[in-house]
């Protein structure tokens, strides 16, 4: 593989931003017991995937006590403190936090008997592990939701005291804990229930194909794709996040990764600073909506509308790949307006050779697949992958030591027919497959670095999965206080007195309160809070439900790319040096297919195969989508095949405008417009080259 892969100078370390607080960098005892906390943080969730041996209440309350444990442990209460040591009282959070955790499982029976009638313990055990939630939540994600959902919970308690229709009948400290403590309606919520089955499968499962070397499989394939081609460098990036984003479902863990490669390479190339930092910012935040993982949102959004897994991958694979599509061709038509080439041919590896040494790390991403669309729950499927990665992983080591290839090829095949009895037999056939190798790799040379690797893909994931799983646990809050007051109802009438006027600006406004909320907070309690709220006033207006919540769901991520606050823009500005504020409204002119497409599938649902579509509606919308990309691209960069004035870059804009507007003959407009100036440009360029 090709040395570009692996070093560019210039590379910026990824320490220098971090998404999610500042990690404290611990040695000695204090290093080994945190390890120990996510390896046990990892079994634990193994164990409730593969046997799932407690009741779903208990599963969550211990699921938050292993976050909380391990939050205290990692980040420190001030974000510039000491970070080579933890001191007492964090000490005291982390354990306090377990233990706690194991209430809801050591008096189960107990809090059935007195359910809607919690008793003194119940409260205190209750307002103290809410308290810890907010604090863990302020450590890891900032004030911004902490505030958002103080605010919510300040509501549930003294909203009685509101003017008018934002006042509720007032409910007691009892009721308000108990609605957020001892039932399935607050912070053990459908949320966290999904954070502590699919997600962190998930999340683990993508932890294990990296430590694998799938980023480098992703940059060998993608380089020897599209190196080559005008721009190549860019649209490496593009092509190399879109790979990442199937396994990830982090936009911003994308960027810390697939960026530190693809940045600099672009600025090496002649990209500038800026456009190379919005290219992988934009690029990054697609892997949320790009199947077949996508972001945690999509779990949560099937379990929350009672649907499989695989209609939301179905809603969402077409405008996933129309959004890679808008980010590819601007930056096709940006490296042909300033005139930039493609990487050498010796820089460029060939992605058959790549693929050809690490094939097999492809096997569980297409098994993933294949179970995902043949019915299987994602837990299972997730399950499945994640063991046949540790299968593989190993397998590969243990094969390599083999000194003949005939060894080699029967060593696969026996491994495979016994990684098949899975689905005959379960998981105890997978469980010996995966010892027996682990304990042949202890025997060889290359072993030890194998199963090094597969305990630090288990505690990365468990450090991954912290983040989301607070933001799932402590937007219970938000949940919680909403289900008990019936306060969503005020929002979702006002939306439905707007929408009987006018349908757009009841999207409209949708989509601002979405951007405004993304400013502060992740996607997922974005989603959540948004969806609460507004999903049940659109499908009121004739929205399809899975229509109504992507909607909301596409505007959450998008402001994750929209300045002020774009987490995305600063931490590709961490990597390419230039101002995130400017990285952000670069990402946003690159991203605008984001903004259009979920208009589009609400006006024409076939764009997310919903409601009766046909082929050829679904043809017709997608090429109607396509051409207003290609159209937007070229007002926006101001290039088609040459330079445009700004008199063609506003009549090219309208004509796209018209494709998307979902108005009488806006579309016959639309087409002849794009075709008058497809033949004027043409000509012009004719007309140029001949003068030259």
């Amino acid at each position: 593989m090709s040395d570009l892969l692996h070093h560019i100078p210039g590379q910026a370390p990824a320490e220098e931003f971090q998404e999610h607080g500042q990690q404290r960098k611990l040695a000695g005892i204090a290093l080994k017991i945190l390890i120990a906390a996510t390896l046990c943080f990892s079994t634990y969730q193994l164990i409730v995937a593969a046997f799932h041996p407690l009741s779903s209440l208990v599963i969550r309350s211990l699921h938050v006590g292993f976050l909380l444990m391990i939050t205290f442990l990692l980040y420190p209460a001030i974000k510039h403190g000491k970070l080579n040591s933890i001191p007492w009282y964090d000490w005291l959070l982390s354990g306090t936090a377990f233990v706690l955790g194991t209430y809801q499982w050591i008096f189960e029976a107990d809090l059935i008997q007195r359910a809607g009638d919690p008793s003194m313990a119940d409260l205190v055990v209750g307002t103290v592990m809410v308290i810890m939630l907010f604090e863990a939540a302020r450590r890891i994600l900032g004030l911004a939701l902490p505030i958002v959902c103080g605010t919510f919970l300040l509501y549930g308690f003294f909203g009685q005291y509101l003017p008018g229709a934002l006042a509720h009948r007032g409910f007691g400290f009892d009721q308000v804990i108990g609605q957020l403590y001892t039932g399935t309606e607050g912070i053990f919520g459908i949320p966290t229930m999904v954070s502590a089955t699919y997600i962190f499968l998930f999340i683990l499962f993508g932890a294990f194909l990296e430590h694998a070397g799938m980023i480098s499989l992703f940059n060998a394939v993608a380089l020897g794709l599209v190196g080559r081609a005008k721009g190549g460098p860019a649209k490496v990036a593009v092509i190399s996040s879109g790979f990442m984003g199937t396994i990830s479902g982090s936009g911003v863990a994308n960027v810390l990764t697939v960026g530190q490669f693809t940045i600099p390479l672009m600025k090496r190339f002649g990209y500038s600073g800026v456009f190379a930092g919005a290219v992988e910012a934009t690029a990054s935040m697609g892997g949320q909506i790009m199947p077949p993982v996508m972001g945690a949102v999509a779990f949560i959004m099937a379990e929350t509308l009672n649907v499989p897994y695989v209609e939301i991958v179905k809603a969402a694979v077409i405008p996933a790949v129309l959004y890679y599509v808008t980010a590819f061709w601007m930056v096709h038509l940006e490296a042909g307006r300033a005139g930039l080439e493609g990487l050498p041919k010796e820089q460029c590896p060939s992605p058959l050779k790549a693929l050809k040494e690490s094939w097999y790390l492809v096997l569980p991403l297409a098994a993933l697949v294949a179970m995902l669309f043949h019915g299987f729950t994602p837990m299972f499927a997730g399950l499945t992958g994640l063991a046949l990665t540790a299968i593989l992983i190993l397998g590969a080591a243990v094969a390599a030591s083999m000194s003949k290839t005939a060894f080699r090829y029967v060593f696969w095949v026996g491994l495979g027919l016994a990684a098949s009895a899975f689905l005959e037999w379960g998981i105890y056939p997978i469980i010996a497959i995966i010892f027996v190798l682990s304990l042949v790799c202890l025997r060889i040379k290359g072993g030890a670095k194998t199963l090094h690797a597969i305990r630090s893909s288990l505690v990365d994931g468990a450090k991954q999965a912290l983040p989301v799983g607070l933001a799932c646990s402590i937007v219970g809050v938000i949940i919680g206080v909403l289900t008990l007051t019936g306060a969503a109802s005020s929002f979702a009438g006002f939306i439905l007195e707007v929408g009987k006027t006018s349908l757009f600006f009841s999207l409209f406004l949708t989509m601002i309160v979405c951007l405004i909320l993304g400013m502060g907070i992740p996607t997922i309690p974005n989603y959540i809070i948004t969806s609460s709220i507004a999903a049940p006033a659109l499908l009121s207006l004739g929205v399809p439900l899975i229509v109504s919540h992507m909607f909301v769901f596409y505007f959450g991520i998008m402001a994750d790319l929209t300045p002020p606050v774009a987490l995305a823009a600063f931490a590709a500005a961490s990597i390419a040096k230039e101002s995130p504020m400017k990285i952000g409204f670069k990402a946003t002119q690159i991203a605008i297919a984001g903004f259009v497409i979920p208009y589009m599938a609400v006006y024409t649902p076939a764009l997310m195969l919903q409601g009766k579509w046909t082929i050829p509606a679904v043809i017709y919308i997608v090429g109607k989508a396509v051409l207003a990309i290609v159209l937007w691209g070229s007002a926006a960069v101001g290039f088609l095949w040459s330079p445009l004035k700004w008199s063609e870059r506003i009549f090219v804009a309208v004509a796209a405008l018209m494709l998307v507007t979902a108005l009488p003959i806006t579309d016959e407009v639309g087409f002849a417009m794009a075709a008058a100036f497809f033949a004027w440009h043409f000509w012009q360029k004719r007309r140029l080259v001949a003068a030259a």
